[in-house]
C-alpha cells in the first residue's frame, strides 16, 4: 500500500501546493477539512498528518479547529502557521496577537538541531506571514528556532509528535 499523508486545510493559499510538494517526493496526500472525524482520517491509514496555515487566529469566535485526539495517534503531525498556532494551543501552549506582524523574508536562528532541523543551516531566511505568536510553551515543547520578532518559530512536542513551524 502507498504511504498516505493527511493535510488538514485550514484555508491557507498554500495547501494544494503543500499537498503537491508531498506528492512529488512519491508520498500520496489527500487534503481533508479540520473537521473531518479522526475515524475518516483514520481511513486513510496516514503516516502523518499536516496542519496547514491559514487566515484565522486561533482566538476569534468560529476559527477552524480540529480534534485533539489527533495528537493521542502516535502519528507525526506538522503544523505549518495557523496549524502550528492550533496545534500548540490544543498541547497547553498560549498563542497571542503579535507586538510585531511578520509579512516576507525575516532572518531565522536555528537554536536546536534536531530530526526536523538537522540540514537547515544555523541562520537562514525564511518567509513568514503572521500576526499571531505561540508563546508560554509549557515544559513539554522544545523551542527549536526563532526570529528578531518571534521567540518560537520552530517548536516540538517529543511525546506528542508534533513539530510546529512559523514559516
Amino acid at each position: 500500500m502507498k504511504e498516505t499523508i493527511v493535510v488538514l486545510d485550514f484555508g491557507s493559499q498554500y495547501s494544494q501546493l503543500i499537498a503537491r510538494r508531498v506528492r512529488e517526493n512519491h508520498v500520496f496526500s489527500i487534503l481533508l477539512a479540520p473537521e473531518t472525524p479522526i475515524e475518516k482520517i483514520m481511513e486513510y491509514q496516514p503516516k502523518g498528518i499536516i496542519l496547514s496555515g491559514g487566515p484565522s487566529s486561533v482566538y476569534e469566535k468560529g476559527a477552524p479547529r480540529c480534534d485533539s485526539r489527533l495528537f493521542d495517534l502516535n502519528l507525526p503531525v506538522l503544523g505549518i502557521c495557523y496549524g502550528m498556532h492550533i496545534g500548540a494551543e490544543l498541547l497547553g501552549a498560549k498563542v497571542q496577537s503579535a507586538k510585531a506582524r511578520e509579512y516576507g523574508r525575516s532572518h531565522l536562528w536555528v537554536d536546536e538541531k534536531d530530526e526536523l532541523l538537522a540540514h537547515v543551516p544555523t541562520e537562514t531566511t525564511v518567509w513568514m506571514s503572521h500576526g499571531d505568536i505561540v508563546e508560554n510553551l509549557p515544559a513539554t515543547f522544545v523551542p527549536l528556532a526563532h526570529t528578531q520578532n518571534c521567540s518560537h518559530a520552530a517548536v516540538y512536542y517529543q511525546e506528542k509528535k508534533f513539530y510546529g513551524v512559523q514559516f
